[in-house]
C-alpha cells in the first residue's frame, strides 16, 4: 500500500511539473485566443444542430497530462474518442494497468468513446509475401518490446481484441469496433485483414495531426495552435496523445484549452466517432440493443 501511495505522489508531481511547463506557453498563447476565439467555454450543441462536426481523438502515452486533459474536456463539455494501449507511463504502471483503471472508468461515466490501439502498441512494419496473409510487426511496449516478429492476421486481430477487452473490463462499456494502428502505419492487405476480423481502422485528417509528437524546438506550441485553428475543417479527425515522452514543452497544458475554445468560436462542435458518417452505421450494427 505504501508503494502505491509513493507512485501516486510521483505521478502527481510529474503532472504538476507538466502543467507548470505548459503555463509559460499558455500565457503566450492567450494573445492568440484574442484573434482566434474567446477563452470562455461554449455550450455544447445538440447533435441535430451540429453543422461543423470535428472528431478529437487521443492515443495513450505516458499519461502524466491525462488528469489535466480530463479536466479541460469536462470543463468545456467536449466528448472525445480514446484509443488505448497498455503503454509505459510515468506512474510506474501500464496505461491500462490498475493505477489508471479509475481514470478510464471516470471517462466512461462522462460519455467518452473507446477503441483499441493494440495492447502492446504493436506497429505494422511490412507485409510478408504469400498466403495466408502475414505481417512483420514490432511492439513498443510489453514483454516483446523492440522485437520484430512475423504474425498472422489472426494474431494481430487477437492483439487488437486484447486492448478492447481490457477497456471493457475496466469501464464496463462496450468499445467501438474500431482500432488505430500505432503510428497510423498500415497497408491495403493489413487493413483488409483487420476488417475481416471486425475492426475498421481510424487514421486522422492531414490538418488533424496536432503535432504533439514533434520536437518542441522546431514546432513550438504557439505555432501548432495557430496552424490547427487556421487549417482544421468540418469532418476532420484530430489526433493527440495522453503524453509524449520526447517532447520537452508539453503540448496539452499549453494548447488543448485554447484549441477547443478557438475551434468552438469558429462554429465547430466536437463529437465522438460514434457519430462519424464513415463509421456510425457499422458501429450501430454491432451495438447490442
Amino acid at each position: 500500500m505504501a508503494s502505491g501511495r509513493l507512485i501516486t505522489r510521483a505521478a502527481d508531481r510529474q503532472t504538476a511539473s507538466a502543467v507548470r511547463g505548459g503555463l509559460r506557453g499558455a500565457l503566450r498563447i492567450a494573445a492568440l485566443c484574442a484573434v482566434f476565439g474567446s477563452a470562455l467555454p461554449v455550450s455544447a450543441q445538440a447533435p441535430d444542430d451540429c453543422r461543423k462536426p470535428i472528431y478529437l481523438t487521443f492515443d495513450t502515452g505516458h499519461m502524466a497530462v491525462a488528469p489535466l486533459i480530463a479536466d479541460v474536456l469536462a470543463r468545456h463539455q467536449v466528448k472525445v474518442t480514446f484509443f488505448a494501449a497498455n503503454e509505459a507511463t510515468q506512474a510506474g504502471d501500464g496505461s491500462l494497468g490498475e493505477h489508471w483503471a479509475p481514470w478510464w472508468k471516470a471517462r466512461a461515466a462522462e460519455g467518452h468513446a473507446f477503441a483499441s490501439h493494440t495492447f502492446d502498441h504493436v506497429y505494422w512494419r511490412a507485409d510478408v509475401p504469400g498466403e495466408p496473409p502475414r505481417f512483420r510487426v514490432r511492439a513498443s511496449a510489453g514483454p516483446r518490446a523492440g522485437v520484430t516478429e512475423t504474425w498472422t492476421a489472426a494474431q494481430y486481430c487477437t492483439e487488437i481484441g486484447k486492448a478492447a477487452s481490457r477497456l471493457e473490463q475496466i469501464t464496463g462499456s462496450k468499445t467501438l469496433p474500431l482500432f488505430r494502428a500505432p503510428g497510423g502505419k498500415t497497408s491495403p492487405a493489413f487493413l483488409a485483414a483487420t476488417r475481416a476480423c471486425g475492426y475498421a481502422h481510424v487514421g486522422w485528417s492531414p490538418a488533424g495531426f496536432l503535432g504533439d509528437e514533434l520536437s518542441s524546438e522546431t514546432h513550438p506550441n504557439e505555432l501548432l495552435l495557430k496552424k490547427a485553428l487556421r487549417e482544421v475543417r468540418a469532418g476532420d479527425i484530430l489526433v493527440a496523445h495522453l503524453g509524449i515522452w520526447s517532447r520537452k514543452d508539453p503540448w496539452a497544458p499549453a494548447v488543448l484549452e485554447p484549441l477547443i475554445t478557438g475551434l468552438k468560436s469558429q462554429g465547430f462542435c466536437f463529437r465522438t466517432l460514434r457519430d462519424h458518417p464513415q463509421y456510425r452505421d457499422a458501429i450501430a450494427a454491432k451495438t447490442p440493443r
